[in-house]
């Protein structure tokens, strides 16, 4: 039997977007930590120490109490921290506040959405494209609720007003929407006064907001003098009424996307049913990480690390998006949030006018990307024909500066070489 057969009563289950090109980089002879590649496909930031940041934990030590399962919807302690940091971030002085009961945590960002899309019920769940890669294979494997895809132009930058929320929820029927803000890949950010009528709408029509918030402390056009944070939290007027679910936790925000360690927050009904969830999905997170994550969870440490956070990465983003724009690599509109650059290739030479030919092209000079049609969100493969984004590919500045630059060396090469010689391969 090859390694292609098929075993019986197994589907072929789809990598995603980033998966897929580490394997395929895997195969050229990558490793994770080879200095000699430049992964720009990585969806997690650079771990290491930044200045002015905390400390990096480095040990993690495990009392021997901790050794039994943790309850599935988390450590009491870790949930009321979780929830105690949402209040002073974003809830000072209103009468609603989160509590524990309002918090559950889970062993990655996917699992978190899996559990709430385990929870949904026969409804209308709509999705904008382009958004996260893994929400493909999450939408299409439960089968209770009907999704629907709502296009969003790059002509337009990618705007989506409360008004047309609330067309879309009316018009399409929709009891949930899913979205990441800011959006992974694009960068658009819905913020402040928008993000608060978004909120309202999401009341006024009982539809339910399920906002992946991963990249809402890499925050580029926050106001002066306000820490650069975000967050639908801000918005809800009462914590266990209103329908606005946010997941988010160590991965990104706090550079510790190893500890696997995340979070829902909503309302209290909606946070039972996502335990419950838990409870035949996963059975619970990691006990030590959770008691080990006490300190990161004080507001002191939030802020440091947000504010290194944005003085590193915002130098990065500068850099790395004014070098792609000059290499011609254009962008519907610079990112207002993430480690991203959604760049558009139609202006390069033949391949790399193409997300999957940029993509091959770049490999064999050791440098990962991921192409723009993963982020097409197509559950079941519905739409047979070929991607939107097709001449689109996602960047990341979430690695080193000094990866940084050895990418865009190599890239600039790479453009000169087809742009000179469209016929010959580039040299390894």
């Amino acid at each position: 039997m090859s390694d292609e057969s098929t075993i019986p009563a197994f589907r072929s289950v789809p990598r995603t977007g980033v998966i897929y090109v580490t394997t395929e980089a895997g195969r050229r002879g990558y490793r994770p930590g080879d200095p000699e590649w430049c992964n720009l496909g990585q969806g997690q930031p650079e771990t290491g120490d930044l200045p002015g940041a905390p400390p990096r934990v480095g040990k993690v030590p495990v009392d021997v109490a901790d050794l039994e399962y943790a309850p599935v919807a988390g450590l009491w302690e870790a949930r009321e921290a979780i929830a105690g940091l949402y209040n002073r971030l974003y809830r000072r002085g209103m009468p609603s506040q989160y509590s524990a009961e309002n918090v559950s945590l889970s062993g990655g960002g996917r699992t978190s959405l899996t559990r709430a899309a385990a929870s949904l019920g026969a409804v209308n769940l709509g999705h904008f494209l382009p958004d996260y890669t893994a929400y493909e294979e999450l939408l299409d494997v439960f089968k209770a609720f009907t999704s629907i895809p709502i296009l969003l132009e790059g002509e337009r930058g990618y705007a989506f007003t409360h008004e047309d929320l609330r067309r879309e929820v009316q018009g399409r029927g929709l009891s949930a929407l899913l979205f990441s803000n800011p959006c992974n890949p694009t960068g658009k950010l819905v913020q402040g006064d928008e993000l608060a009528r978004w909120v309202g709408v999401a009341r006024e029509q009982e539809c339910v907001l399920l906002i992946d918030e991963f990249y809402s402390h890499y925050i580029w056009t926050g106001r002066p003098g306000h820490l650069p944070v975000e967050s639908a939290t801000r918005y809800v007027e009462d914590v266990n009424k209103d329908p606005v679910v946010v997941f988010d936790g160590l991965t990104k925000n706090w550079r510790y996307p190893g500890w696997r360690m995340t979070w829902t927050v909503g309302p209290r009904q909606v946070i039972e049913a996502v335990s419950s969830a838990g409870s035949f999905l996963d059975g619970g997170g990691s006990r030590p990480l959770q008691r080990a994550a006490l300190p990161l969870l004080e507001e002191q440490h939030v802020v440091e690390e947000t504010q290194a956070i944005h003085t590193a990465f915002r130098e990065k983003r500068a850099k790395f998006h004014s070098r792609l724009e000059r290499l011609g690599i254009r962008t519907d509109r610079p990112p207002d949030g993430t480690f991203y650059v959604w760049g558009n290739l139609a202006g390069l030479p033949p391949p790399l006018n193409d997300g999957m030919g940029f993509f091959r092209a770049a490999l064999e000079q050791k440098i990962i990307c991921v192409p723009g049609e993963f982020f097409d969100v197509n559950p079941g493969k519905r739409r047979a024909r070929s991607s939107r984004f097709r001449t689109y590919v996602r960047l990341s500045f979430g690695p080193s500066m000094e990866v940084l630059d050895k990418a865009l060396d190599r890239l600039e090469a790479l453009v000169l070489h087809y742009s000179r010689h469209p016929e010959a391969p580039a040299p390894r």
